[in-house]
């Protein structure tokens, strides 16, 4: 099965934003993807990125930490586009029963169109999944 058939339950989304689930999504990557080292981890300055647990996972794997500049948002500019193409084309668009509701559809819309299907310009406009198969 690959990465992107796996179900991946709904404890990875919070109504917070805590050191311990930034560091349970960094062990459930580095679990998944097995990234050679040297591999560059870009994040902004959030304290969960900045914490001593963290960032000695990182070091541990051989994961390079990048943090954006302090103050400049262009650092982080994919991230932001994913987010606000997540909000623009499901969040405002869909009105959520329940957290569980919003919380299986965001992940099926994660892994069954934003990276099976969805065009990235930042890939030369194709998906990531086939973007993966291709470097293989």
């Amino acid at each position: 099965m690959d990465l992107y058939s796996r179900r991946i339950v709904g404890w990875y989304m919070s109504d917070r934003m805590e050191q311990d689930l930034a560091l349970q999504a960094l062990k459930m990557a580095i679990a998944l993807r097995r990234p050679e080292p040297g591999l560059i981890h870009h994040s902004d300055r959030g304290s969960q990125y900045v914490a001593t647990e963290y960032q000695m996972t990182l070091k541990q794997h051989g994961i390079l930490p990048s943090m954006s500049g302090k103050g400049n948002c262009y650092d982080n500019a994919v991230v932001e586009a994913f987010f606000k193409t997540l909000k623009a084309e499901l969040v405002w668009r869909v009105k959520f029963e329940s957290r569980e509701q919003a919380e299986r559809t965001i992940n099926d819309d994660i892994m069954n169109f934003y990276n099976r299907k969805r065009r990235h310009s930042t890939l030369g406009n194709i998906s990531p999944m086939a973007c993966e198969k291709r470097a293989a």
